[in-house]
């Protein structure tokens, strides 16, 4: 790997505006196999909250708006945090390699259920989506990645392409998705997602001796004694949560709203404690701890970001749906597609902040990134809220409100996610890559359980009041971590 490595490092040296040209052999496989797990995403952030909160007489789940939000955003939350077990067995157990395989069989598997008409197979098939995109994300961060471990421009501009590339198939995705389900069958867009993240599956493993030796082996892999301590933990963990859910069951008191507490209890307390088992383990320097505990500002940050953008699949798809005027030439236009704005904007926009990235060398540091990204993604939520006060005077509002929104956020996310992903690899130690990246996503997870539940104070506050009072809250939170990128640039760089 390491001849692999400097190989490429020797081509980038000698030719830098060639980026993608540039990449090893194997980063067009994975290129695809992240491209159909970015459909099975978007697919499914377009549809579920519709799908959630459609009525039973027209097909969908029946839960109120309120209920809807909240599982959506437990969703996203859960997928985010499935990131830390999941790059803690790629780093310690399975390997890279071994990881994205596993994890895209499980999400093709949850979508398969998916597509069942049955209630209980939704809920299976989100928890199989949700262990699935746990296995495979922090993977492929880190085989994308992997190339350029001394080159933070370099990385974060490829990271930036192979963000941009893969949004090919996020753009589609709600379009196919959106109206299999809206205007034919639920099920039918769910089933959607999982044909095609089974055709990534089957050219993964047709490009699989592409790799080498990349991804094969964990990076620090885990003694045997160790591992079966950690199986006997996760069985009687396991138990327990079996014993009270039956217990709950059969005395009669079992309500869904428990295991949306349950699951709301864990992303609140998990983040924190993980921060604090990573802070005291005996492998990381004092140095690294100093640059961990700067790093968490960035995580706040992280979290009220992803609190707002979380709530882009229920509370901006329930305004599309009731608020906006959707009628182009007599034919409704679904609500899901609304959900193609993001990746389209992506595509558009990804080249121009990676160029940037390399032109600004040296002059625009990670913590004013991650400011401008809290900045873009609060003025979104503040011009929503000009817009909730205009629908409330006109009835329905025009699609152009909701289209420059989600340019504002992708902004955001351009200067946040594969920013965030980056430095993470950077300030990793050796051996706890997955793990760094897993703290990322466990932070994203806060964030997003926060916005879901949250999300029910839109049916008891005007609109416009909800969206300024979020889009407060990121603003000030933006010029929070612009005013202390002095003091958080030396001690990440200590």
């Amino acid at each position: 790997m390491a001849s692999a490595i400097t190989s490429v490092d020797s081509a980038v040296d000698g030719e830098r505006g060639r980026i993608f040209r540039d990449q090893p052999r194997w980063f067009s496989t994975l290129f695809m196999v992240d491209m159909w797990e970015r459909f099975s995403f978007y697919g499914m952030t377009a549809i579920l909250y519709l799908y959630l909160s459609a009525p039973e007489s027209e097909g969908g789940f029946g839960l109120s708006t309120t209920n809807a939000a909240a599982v959506f955003g437990t969703y996203m939350s859960l997928m985010f945090m499935s990131a830390l077990p999941g790059g803690w067995l790629a780093d310690r157990v399975l390997g890279a390699r071994k990881a994205v395989l596993i994890g895209g069989s499980l999400i093709a598997a949850g979508h398969y259920c998916m597509s069942v008409p049955a209630r209980p197979s939704l809920y299976l098939g989100l928890l199989f989506v949700i262990a699935g995109t746990g296995l495979a994300k922090p993977a492929i961060s880190s085989l994308v990645s992997s190339p350029y471990p001394n080159d933070t421009e370099r990385r974060e501009a490829t990271i930036s392409i192979f963000y941009m590339s893969i949004q090919i198939s996020a753009f589609l995705a709600p379009i196919i998705t959106g109206v299999l389900g809206e205007k034919v069958n639920w099920h039918l867009g769910f089933g959607a997602a999982a044909v095609g993240m089974t055709f990534g599956l089957i050219q993964y493993v047709a490009g699989n001796k592409r790799f080498g030796e990349v991804g094969v082996l964990p990076e620090r892999p885990i003694e045997r004694d160790r591992l079966s301590v950690v199986k006997r933990r996760v069985g009687y963990a396991a138990a327990v949560v079996v014993v009270l859910l039956t217990v709950d069951i059969v005395t009669g008191a079992f309500k869904f709203q428990h295991v949306l507490a349950l699951c709301g209890l864990l992303i609140i307390v998990l983040p924190i404690v993980f921060y604090r088992a990573l802070r005291r383990n005996p492998g990381l320097t004092e140095g690294d701890r100093s640059r961990l505990v700067a790093y968490m500002w960035l995580l706040g940050g992280t979290s009220v970001f992803w609190l707002l953008y979380a709530q882009g699949g229920s509370v901006l798809s329930e305004f599309a749906r009731e608020h906006t005027d959707r009628v182009i030439l007599g034919w409704e236009v679904p609500a899901s597609w609304f959900q193609s704005a993001h990746p389209l904007f992506i595509l558009i926009l990804a080249p121009f902040f990676a160029m940037l990235w390399l032109k600004m060398r040296g002059k625009l540091d990670v913590p004013v990134k991650f400011a401008g990204a809290l900045l873009f993604i609060g003025v979104s939520f503040l011009l929503m809220s000009l817009a909730a006060a205009v629908a409330v005077e006109a009835g329905l509002v025009s699609p152009a409100w909701l289209l420059t929104v989600f340019f504002l956020q992708v902004c955001g996310e351009l200067a946040l996610a594969p920013i965030a992903i980056s430095f993470a690899v950077q300030i990793a130690p050796e051996g706890f890559t997955h793990q760094y990246l897993g703290l990322f996503w466990l932070f994203a997870a806060l964030g997003a359980g926060l916005g879901g539940r949250l999300a029910a104070l839109a049916e008891n506050l005007p609109l416009s009041t909800y969206f300024l009072v979020f889009g407060l809250l990121a603003v000030v939170a933006g010029l929070l971590i612009a005013a202390g990128t002095g003091r958080l640039r030396r001690r990440l760089v200590a």
